[in-house]
C-alpha cells in the first residue's frame, strides 16, 4: 500500500501537534518498585505495538509495499511515540497513565493506518 508524501506529511503534522499536548495531559504520581515501573503492562503494551509495527514495516518494504522513504518516516514516527512514552513514565516516577496510554495508542493506530497490511 503505498501513501503519498502529502499524507505522511499531515501524519507527522499530527503526531508534532500530539507531542506538544503531551505535557498538558494530567499525570499520577506513583513511587513503587522500579523494576515493575520499567515493565508496567501500559508501558508494555505501548512498546510492544511500537516494535511489532516496526517488523510490520520491514515486511512491507521486502514485499514493495513500502518504498525506502516511507520506511523511515513510519519508523521515525514509531520512534517518536516510543520517545513520548519514556518521558511520560520519567515523568510519573515510571507509569504512564491511561489516557497517556490512550493518546499514544492513538498516534500507533494512524501510524499502522500508514502502513498497511
Amino acid at each position: 500500500m503505498r501513501h503519498s508524501v502529502r499524507s505522511i506529511s499531515l501524519i507527522l503534522i499530527g503526531f508534532i501537534a500530539l507531542v506538544v499536548a503531551m505535557p498538558s495531559i494530567a499525570t499520577e504520581r506513583h513511587d513503587h518498585d522500579g523494576h515493575f515501573a520499567k515493565h508496567h503492562p501500559r508501558r508494555d503494551q505501548v512498546l510492544d505495538r511500537a516494535q511489532r509495527q516496526n517488523h510490520r514495516i520491514t515486511r512491507e518494504v521486502r514485499e514493495g509495499d513500502l518504498s525506502h522513504g516511507q520506511a523511515h518516516a513510519l519508523r521515525l514516527n514509531d520512534r517518536s511515540i516510543a520517545q513520548q512514552q519514556r518521558a511520560a513514565a520519567k515523568a510519573n516516577g515510571g507509569f504512564i497513565t491511561k489516557r497517556q496510554q490512550k493518546g499514544l495508542n492513538a498516534q500507533l493506530n494512524a501510524n499502522s493506518r500508514l502502513i498497511g497490511h
